[in-house]
């Protein structure tokens, strides 16, 4: 069984998708404001948050930063906004999907059990070890040279997918596609601000790097400093 928290103002909306996902064998919460659904998720035990953007006392872009700021839980948004360049900043925020009104509820479950299925295949590998750094895949913690690292949801999953392809160079559209699940153009600077940021909470710089090397021209890869 798995805990979902809805987030969605309107009432026969949230009486619906909450009938269908408890039908479905699932632990259904449901609050109708952004910021009840923030103090939810900051409780955690949550498998999936749905977050409508429309709501009353909040807009959803903003509980998306909220929550994302305290919580790595899986997030799909549920929207009527439908252009292109909405959907790339709320992926952009923090969201691991979205849906655009009307769905169905068959088409939320299907993606709540991508989104399951996803998370439970990358919570499976145990720690990988590259040198003195230690990133532990299932409990999502970093160390350095028995050190925490503080990271953010986002700096974790880049520096994760860069662990599991040590010594492989991946292209800045491949991190991209996979981390941020945006394949779209090459001129995002999503990816260089992210490893910047990375690598300082490293110790390291671009012009002094440790861990990340930057293959100029194709991508970058994670390797043993030692090796």
């Amino acid at each position: 069984m798995s805990a979902i928290l809805i987030v969605e103002d309107e009432f026969s909306i949230r009486n619906a998708l909450t009938s269908f996902l408890a039908g479905a064998g699932h632990s259904v919460e449901a609050l109708a404001s952004g910021m009840e659904g923030v103090q939810r998720a900051v409780q955690g035990e949550l498998d999936v948050v749905v977050l409508d953007l429309g709501l009353p006392d909040v807009d959803g872009s903003e509980v998306l930063k909220m929550i994302r700021a305290v919580s790595s839980v899986p997030i799909i948004v549920a929207t009527a906004r439908d252009d292109e360049q909405e959907i790339v900043r709320i992926l952009k925020n923090g969201a691991d999907d979205y849906v655009v009104k009307p769905f169905s509820g068959a088409q939320l479950q299907a993606r709540i059990e991508a989104i399951l299925r996803r998370t439970s295949s990358e919570a499976t590998p145990g720690p990988i070890s590259i040198g003195d750094l230690v990133i532990d895949t299932e409990r999502r913690t970093v160390t350095l040279d028995d050190v925490a690292v503080d990271l953010t949801r986002k700096e974790f999953d880049l520096l994760a997918f860069l662990a599991g392809r040590t010594g492989a160079v991946v292209s800045k559209r491949e991190i991209l596609a996979e981390v941020w699940r945006q394949p779209y153009g090459g001129a995002d600077k999503t990816v260089d601000v992210h490893l910047s940021v990375l690598r300082r909470k490293l110790g390291e710089t671009a012009a002094e790097p440790r861990y990340i090397r930057t293959v100029h021209g194709v991508g970058v890869k994670l390797v043993d400093p030692d090796s």
